[in-house]
């Protein structure tokens, strides 16, 4: 005889079907089928939990939106975040700018939901974040701030003070724009750019801020914005002094610890510590080449919500389980 374990037979399976249909589709109490079956409601939770563990019940979930929820809530209770997303792994291979393109919508049907009129929105530079806010249709008015300044040599869309200003136009809020480059040649153009006073007036929401959009770069070639401004010579610099991320052109080791580098004196941007700050972050950052990064701006303690791709959830859970974030 074979020792595999028999599942309920036909006559059996009625019965549980019955009982699963009672529950699960006409919303009936455990006690009003026990009363129905002439049997307890100890009895309906392990038919109910039988029906379950036998196949004859399948529980599905179905989103409004492609999310990966599995991989989602392991990484939210990896990291104690509020809310992760992970999208959905795609059945064939996408190019960088799908997935981005994705990411981007899912990030504008949640940001829809959560920001408010009393709110102040934080948007960084990001190509992710601008493909957000081409997705966004709807948004309460409320301020919009960049967080950081130009990029030298992009396309005029893809810079963050047209990001500001479409998200602006969306929400009819007061539109805060830094008009400046991001990295600059030397800490005292850097003081003088910033007591310029739209750059000021800018400046000075940062500590009002109660929501922020940004993306999160790895201190690697094309994976940070900030990277690749800079020369070879103080990138190296950097990474010697253990960098793994990058968020609005601030550093992070691989604890999540802010790094004090040469680099925060010459860019016009957030501080660390005014990011810190901010009660509600949602972090962009996708691709298994940011999983480093990413795992280590989530040990900052800094992002409340994570949009990212399965790509590197895969990888960031594997990093979480070989060294757990510390608790709070």
């Amino acid at each position: 005889m074979s020792g595999k374990k028999q599942g309920p037979g036909l006559v059996e399976s009625l019965r549980l079907a019955a009982v699963a249909r009672r529950f699960y589709e006409q919303g009936a109490s455990k006690l009003e089928i026990a009363e129905e079956f002439g049997i307890s409601r100890f009895k309906v939770a392990r038919m109910l939990d039988t029906a379950r563990e036998s196949g004859i019940v399948r529980v599905e979930f179905r989103l409004p939106a492609p999310v990966d929820l599995v991989l989602s809530e392991e990484i939210r209770a990896a990291y104690r975040l509020d809310r992760v997303l992970v999208l959905e792994r795609a059945p064939e291979p996408e190019s960088r700018e799908v997935a981005r393109r994705k990411i981007g919508m899912l990030a504008a049907r949640l940001l829809t939901e959560i920001v408010t009129s009393g709110d102040v929105l934080g948007l960084s530079w990001a190509r992710s974040v601008n493909a957000m806010t081409d997705a966004i249709e709807s948004l309460p008015k409320c301020p919009i701030v960049q967080l950081c300044g130009v990029q030298a040599g992009m396309d005029m869309r893809d810079r963050s003070v047209e990001t500001v200003s479409r998200v602006a136009s969306v929400s009819g809020g007061e539109p805060y724009p830094i008009f400046g480059p991001l990295v600059l040649p030397d800490r005292r153009t850097t003081e003088t750019l910033r007591r310029q006073p739209g750059i000021a007036e800018t400046f000075g929401q940062f500590k009002n801020l109660t929501k922020a959009v940004v993306s999160i770069g790895a201190w690697k070639p094309e994976e940070s914005t900030v990277y690749d401004a800079l020369d070879e010579a103080e990138r190296s610099a950097i990474a010697k002094r253990g960098a793994k991320a990058e968020v609005s052109a601030r550093l992070f080791d691989a604890d999540g610890t802010p790094m004090s580098t040469g680099l925060a004196h010459h860019v016009l941007a957030i501080s660390a510590e005014d990011l810190l700050a901010v009660p509600e972050v949602i972090a962009l950052g996708y691709t298994e080449p940011k999983a480093e990064a990413i795992d280590a701006v989530l040990r900052s303690g800094m992002v409340s919500t994570l949009i990212t791709d399965a790509a590197a959830a895969v990888p960031l859970l594997k990093l979480a389980e070989a060294r757990p974030p510390r608790r709070c």
